[in-house]
């Protein structure tokens, strides 16, 4: 069925509200809108569900909410009365709707007979995780966009162990939602009877102080400088409350919030982009921090999952450390902390993404620390933790990704930046008592193990041709990519699609044992790689570059050059 007819059966659905069908009814002469909104479903996967607010099949709105949480819920009864009793718990962040699609879902599941735990008001993402064990409860649901524009909604599916479902669970629940095609037939539970019925149960204060309890129980020394001045900027998401809280608790004595995106905003109006990952984001944070001479920023995503920090350098400047460094330090600090106390077991590990630099690899070796690889997302990462968990042979140390993401402890399974926070706060105000700043930190990491260098390219391709762009690019660049960049020389291809490695010297090729993902990854004889994929949740082809040098212009000016030769061969894509 094409995307007209799609658009009209919408428009004469006796199921649908006045509201959405006057807006859908608003864009009547605008193909291109409606093309966009009704060309495909929004689709779910292991990132659950990401898209704009609207109406649609292509967009975030009740509708689509509530069929998914019914194919969720068909899911779930398969599993038997256990799983239905057990109940799912759910979050939601300060996006506009989110309110209201966390109630749809709570009270959607509880019309199918399955308990609802619904958070009495926004949270962060990592405190839902750590509700799901707590409660025990068979899946946990967030409604949050994570980093995205105002202008978009998410609906983030957790299992019993807490991390993100997996492609086998998501495939299992995608098959129930498209067997939906009916919005009539999904079920609900009027809310004043799902209260007393106790199918819906609202939690709150009594989850938030087991799990600050949890977050502190991470910190690792109390001989540090206490007075360090920092500032935080919860970029008006759900951050503010449970990271000052938790800094507040731990004795930190001048932690200043940015007042213009301390409360909650849904249309982050001093930001634009509420992505910490970008340094324009610090804008308000600088320029409080100048005023009050801090030496160290901090700011959090929306959904508080995500955390990026600068730091004062001695010519008071502020430096934005990017997610591998910042990593590297967490890394270096956990790991010299632990060693200090004797509490760093044999069978010690750490879990990064296969796009995340190898800075933290070579500082966990040189503790005896093992590092695993994933495919990029945090699910992966907390999936082999999962995993290793159950063989109860091995501890966990430190999970991270570029992207900001950290986390540490195994009371969360998923990134969590009210843990990474504390522990950066932490790291600098232990390193300010031997003199030092997280700055001078990198320098003697690099000093040790080589200068790397990064950079992350993103080609934003919105809408159909965008997609099919994306996919011509990965296609292309299988059959055509370069094996010199200046002196360097590519030693080995890894195509996780296909799942093979290709070693160039000694012309061997071998399987790759990491689950599917449409990802390549090149690696040079100098150690130099870079990595291209496309991006789970928003519309774009993404290029990691790393580079490794003696010196800082050794490993930019190689970075430059392998920036250069890439862009070029995917831009001759049309």
């Amino acid at each position: 069925m094409d995307y007209q007819k799609k658009y009209e059966q919408w428009l004469s659905n006796e199921y649908l509200d006045e509201q959405t069908k006057n807006e859908l009814l608003a864009i009547k002469e605008h193909q291109e809108e409606i093309e966009d909104r009704f060309y495909k479903d929004l689709e779910f996967g292991t990132a659950g569900l990401r898209g704009k607010i609207g109406a649609g099949i292509n967009r975030m709105n009740t509708y689509i909410i509530a069929r998914t949480t019914q194919g969720l819920s068909d899911f779930i009864i398969e599993k038997g009365k256990e799983y239905m009793d057990r109940g799912v718990a759910i979050a939601y962040d300060c996006r506009h709707f989110s309110k209201e699609f966390a109630k749809k879902t709570a009270l959607v599941l509880a019309g199918n007979g399955i308990r609802a735990y619904l958070f009495e008001d926004l949270r962060p993402t990592p405190e839902l995780s750590f509700a799901v064990r707590k409660l025990n409860t068979a899946a946990g649901i967030v409604v949050t966009a994570s980093h995205n524009p105002k202008e978009y909604n998410g609906y983030k599916v957790y299992w019993e162990d807490g991390a993100q479902i997996l492609s086998d669970i998501a495939n299992s629940v995608t098959e129930k939602i498209n067997q939906i095609n009916d919005f009539s037939i999904v079920k609900e539970m009027d809310e004043k009877d799902a209260l007393e019925q106790g199918f819906l149960i609202m939690i709150g204060k009594e989850m938030d102080d087991a799990y600050i309890e949890k977050v502190k129980e991470l910190g690792l020394r109390e001989d540090i400088d206490k007075k360090i001045k920092i500032i935080y900027t919860p970029l008006n998401g759900t951050g503010n409350i449970p990271v000052r809280r938790v800094l507040k608790e731990r004795g930190f004595e001048n932690i200043m919030v940015v007042p213009e995106q301390e409360k909650p905003d849904p249309d982050f109006t001093t930001v634009g982009y509420p992505n910490p990952e970008d340094v324009k984001a610090f804008a308000y944070a600088e320029k409080l921090g100048k005023k009050e001479d801090a030496e160290l920023l901090i700011a959090t995503d929306p959904d508080c999952d995500r955390v990026a920090a600068m730091v004062k350098d001695k010519n008071g400047e502020y430096i934005a450390l990017n997610g591998n460094q910042t990593g590297a330090i967490l890394i270096q600090y956990i790991l010299e902390m632990k060693q200090e106390k004797n509490t760093l077991r044999n069978h010690s590990y750490i879990v990064k993404s296969i796009v995340t630099g190898d800075l933290g690899k070579q500082i966990a070796k040189s503790y005896g620390v093992k590092t695993y690889e994933a495919l990029t997302g945090f699910k992966n990462i907390c999936g082999i933790v999962n995993e290793l968990e159950k063989l109860g042979q091995e501890q966990f140390i430190f999970g991270y990704e570029e992207s900001i993401g950290y986390v540490a402890g195994t009371f969360v399974r998923d990134k969590d930046a009210v843990i990474a926070s504390q522990l950066l706060c932490e790291a600098a105000a232990y390193y300010k008592t031997i003199g030092k700043t997280l700055i001078d930190v990198l320098e003697v990491i690099y000093e040790k193990y080589g200068v790397y260098q990064e950079k992350l390219i993103s080609l934003v391709l919105e809408g159909i041709e965008g997609q099919n762009r994306i996919e011509r690019m990965m296609k292309e660049y299988r059959k055509n990519y370069p094996t010199e960049i200046g002196e360097k020389k590519l030693a080995r291809y890894i195509d996780y699609q296909k799942q093979i490695t290709f070693d160039f010297l000694k012309q061997k090729e071998e399987t790759v044992e990491i689950p599917v993902s449409n990802v390549l990854k090149f690696i040079f004889d100098d150690g130099s790689w870079y990595a291209i994929r496309p991006s789970g949740t928003e519309p774009k082809i993404k290029i990691y570059l790393y580079t490794k040098g003696e010196k800082l212009e050794n490993a930019q000016d190689k970075l430059i050059n392998m920036e250069e030769m890439i862009m070029e061969q995917l831009n001759q894509v049309e």
